[in-house]
């Protein structure tokens, strides 16, 4: 079917304009016959639902399928009903769509239109996708983390299946890479755009709350022709600016409308569909309307700026939702939205100078996620390594290995990485790994009900709404208990949202073997089932604190401080964000200990210890029973050997420093002696005493701990003995020798050297106790002169030298004459070298 037919074959009815990629359908198919290849064309140029359909032919597909990936939901319903109101069929004949719980397919289906998890599956189910002739992976610039694993899968298969055809499909995406990827893939471009749209920017940064920001600019706009778009980050934002729209008096014939993946399909469909009265409406929308979907009505788009994304950290195993700038990709994807049906007008919130450091693309999901979904479906496929498929950017590492872990710890894979018997009914469960774990814990406990109701709840949107809404998890299934038995009413009256009870009843009764099953549970079981999924994140309450905890991987968490289940001892931590310093808990429910004891005991561990208690100075000596990094108990250790409790001491020293030690002048000026004579005689073996050696092993330490467990204990090291004895007697007395304590002067005083590391040894004496001696006193063998400092009468420095002798001849006349009407009684001879040495004043005959 050329071109111009396969426009003739649409409905009329439909009104469509001619849509840019039909200028290229003849390209994609000569391409696509000869193998895989990659497409890159813009917004609104309807690659989404023209090219499935000139494909549908081909004589290369042989009557095969096609599926196509969608990155949400949303625009995988959606796609799939444009195409079928194309053909002028309902959905479910040659054009079809399964996501999750929904699913219109029929013997008749040629295309399918599929959430990229759901292709993982069916992957795993029928490994050669025999019925299938060209998997179309649209919006591929999104890289979520399925749409990652699906293509690496696929590539996989393709060597098994020449037929198999790829087209990656994008608008924004760095095609280059993907075509490398794809065996050097052919890469074809759609010029142009559908519709012209005016960008503009704000002149200055904006400041205050972002919805006040928004809703401005909303008023600001509300007189341009055709509905709005509105881009926000998150729910909360929407939520909000929702609020302050509805208070515009200038808006009140506007029908503003959320957009959000968790509302229901009817929610959804008012906001992509036009108004059945015909108001103009303000959408105000996730990034879940960024892509493949055509809101009709759109002529103006406020683009916030902003995205929230996750981000996990291996490490802590937790995930946290940053609230990031757009890139440069989705700013363009969200201006598109604006020329989809006619001319549009963009408005950015963001300067000129602010697009210049955007980011062209958002980092890929598989960078900064949880990989542990991603691990399970490697090891059903049976690769325990990564690097054995292709991938656009490859797992991290570090990532991988937590993931792993976590896996060995749900018992779904073994200790090298193959899937058990428990990972294969995980892997067949639409949830993650955790919950999924939880769940067939459940069934084998009697509490399938109950565990269906809780992994619904974790999968969905929290149903309780306002900031002290508290964060035990049994509250919300009260609340779905409640409004089970008495609708919607009863609920709102208790604060709740039905929309996400909706979703979470209909995910639970999706999970549960057996329709409309039911059964009673008590409190303890919540916290008994959160375990079987999140086994890290037990947390034990902090000592003398009501709403901080510590969680078994080493995390500390808090609550809020009117939380109800502050004061817990132990609570189940199922949502909590990684944080900077410290985690905040959303959902949790209490636990036993006794649980954790019976039902997990490969949790807990038991080790005698001897170690250093770093809050009190002092080795510790205890049976301790730890869950991960919570000491759950402690006994006091009898009968430890003496060489344990000086290792944990020295440990101790270490971490405290060298200041603990009970350092002198007297130690310091050995330690002094020593380090000069390594230094002035490098041909002997003196010791390095230095501080830095000293604290790189304790080890010479030991032999003076004796019996001593704590650091007050040590007061009593005589460490002049202790440095002493890393020499032998006779270096001793040759140390005695070359550096001695002190010094004889001519006038008979013995006085002390004062010795400093890398400088010369210090002399401080009397200028008149010097007189009759020319030379420089020496030490070292008379190889290391003194620093003289000559005192004057009261103590003080008069001059610093290492010439005596210069002194005498050019220095002391002008001491002389300046001190001798200052000191009278002192003597000043005119002869320093032939005057007999005093100590102090001469006695008057």
């Amino acid at each position: 079917m050329g071109t111009t037919a396969f426009l003739m074959s649409i409905p009329t009815s439909l009104n469509l304009p001619p849509l840019p990629i039909c200028a290229i359908l003849d390209e994609i198919r000569f391409h696509l016959a000869k193998g895989s290849a990659v497409l890159a064309a813009p917004p609104g140029s309807g690659k989404t639902t023209v090219v499935p359909l000139a494909l549908l032919e081909e004589p290369w597909l042989a009557g095969k399928s096609i599926l196509i990936l969608e990155p949400r939901r949303l625009a995988t319903r959606a796609a799939a009903m444009r195409m079928a109101a194309i053909l002028g069929e309902p959905v479910g004949q040659r054009v079809g769509y399964q996501i999750r719980f929904d699913r219109k397919i029929s013997k008749h289906t040629r295309i399918e239109v599929v959430t990229e998890g759901i292709l993982t599956r069916r992957l795993q189910q029928d490994a050669a996708l025999e019925d299938v002739g060209l998997v179309i992976f649209d919006e591929f610039h999104e890289r979520s983390l399925h749409a990652d694993l699906a293509l690496a899968l696929c590539l996989d298969l393709c060597q098994l299946r020449e037929d198999l055809r790829l087209l990656v499909m994008s608008a924004t995406l760095d095609t280059e890479p993907i075509a490398r990827l794809l065996g050097g893939a052919p890469v074809i471009t759609a010029k142009g755009k559908m519709f012209a749209v005016t960008t503009e920017y704000i002149e200055r940064p904006t400041r205050g709350p972002l919805a006040e920001v928004v809703c401005s600019a909303v008023s600001r706009l509300a007189d341009l022709g055709g509905d709005m778009l509105v881009f926000l980050p998150g729910s909360r934002e929407i939520r909000d600016t929702h609020q302050l729209l509805q208070e515009q008096p200038g808006l009140a014939d506007r029908l503003i409308l959320p957009l959000m993946s968790e509302l229901s399909q009817k929610d959804q469909d008012r906001a992509i569909l036009p108004d059945p009265q015909g108001r103009r409406r303000i959408i105000l929308a996730t990034a879940i309307a960024e892509t493949s979907l055509t809101i009709e009505g759109v002529r103006t788009v406020v683009d916030s700026g902003w995205s929230r994304l996750p981000a996990f950290d291996p490490r802590s195993g937790l995930t946290r939702l940053q609230t990031v700038r757009v890139s440069k990709a989705t700013a363009d994807q969200r201006t598109g939205r604006a020329g989809r049906l006619g001319p549009g007008h963009c408005l950015r919130l963001w300067t000129r100078e602010e697009q210049h450091s955007l980011p062209a693309f958002h980092p890929a999901e598989i960078i900064n996620a949880d990989l542990a979904p991603l691990a399970l479906e490697l090891a059903l496929w049976g690769v325990s390594e990564p690097n054995v498929l292709l991938w656009l950017d490859p797992p991290r590492a570090g990532s991988f290995a937590q993931a792993c872990a976590l896996l060995r710890g749900l018992r779904a894979v073994d200790s090298r990485g193959r899937i058990t018997p428990m990972g294969r009914k995980m892997a067949e469960l639409p949830l993650h790994p955790r919950l999924a774990h939880m769940l067939l814990q459940g069934r084998s406990n009697g509490l399938e009900p109950l565990a269906c109701d809780l992994a619904a709840l974790l999968s969905e949107r929290d149903p309780l709404r306002g900031r002290e809404r508290g964060c035990d998890v049994r509250d919300r299934l009260h609340l779905l208990a409640t409004w089970r038995k008495k609708g919607d009413r009863a609920v709102d009256q208790r604060g709740g949202d039905v929309a996400p009870l909706r979703r979470i009843d209909q995910t639970a009764a999706q999970l549960r073997h057996t329709p409309n099953q039911t059964g009673g549970w008590q409190p303890e079981d919540v916290g008994a089932l959160l375990l079987a999924a999140y086994p890290e994140r037990v947390a034990r309450r902090r000592p003398r604190q009501r709403d901080r905890y510590l969680l078994a991987c080493g995390r500390g968490v808090r609550l809020s401080a009117t939380d109800p289940l502050c004061g817990e001892e132990y609570l189940i931590a199922a949502q909590v964000d990684s944080g900077h310093s410290e985690g905040r808990i959303f959902l949790a429910a209490p636990v036993e200990l006794a649980t954790v004891q019976s039902q997990a005991p490969h949790l807990l561990a038991r080790e005698d210890l001897v170690c250093w208690d770093g809050e009190n100075a002092r080795v510790t000596a205890a049976t301790r029973t730890t869950l991960g990094t919570i000491v759950v108990e402690e006994r006091p250790l009898a009968d430890v050997p003496q060489e344990r409790i000086t290792a944990a001491l020295l440990d101790g020293i270490a971490q405290a420093g060298l200041e603990v030690l009970p350092w002198n002048g007297k130690v310091r000026q050995l330690q002094a002696r020593l380090l000069n004579l390594r230094q002035w005689l490098p041909e002997e073996d003196w010791p390095d005493v230095s501080d830095q050696a000293l604290a790189a092993d304790y080890s010479w330490l030991m032999p003076y701990l004796g019996t001593m467990n704590r650091l007050e204990q040590l007061k009593g090291i005589d460490l002049c003995a202790v440095l002493l004895s890393r020499i032998s007697w006779p270096e001793q007395q040759r140390l005695g020798s070359l550096a001695p304590e002190s010094i004889s002067v001519p006038s008979g005083s013995k006085i002390r050297i004062e010795y400093r590391i890398d400088e010369p040894p210090l002399l401080a004496v009397r200028l008149q106790e010097m007189f009759g001696l020319q030379q420089t006193p020496a030490v070292c063998n008379g190889r290391v002169p003194l620093l003289l400092h000559l005192l004057s009468p009261a103590r003080r420095p008069i001059q610093v030298t290492t010439d005596l002798a210069s002194f005498w001849h050019n220095g002391y006349p002008q001491v002389k004459k300046e001190l001798k009407g200052r000191y009278p009684k002192h003597a000043w001879p005119d002869d320093p070298l032939e005057a007999a040495p005093l100590r102090g004043v001469p006695r008057r005959r």
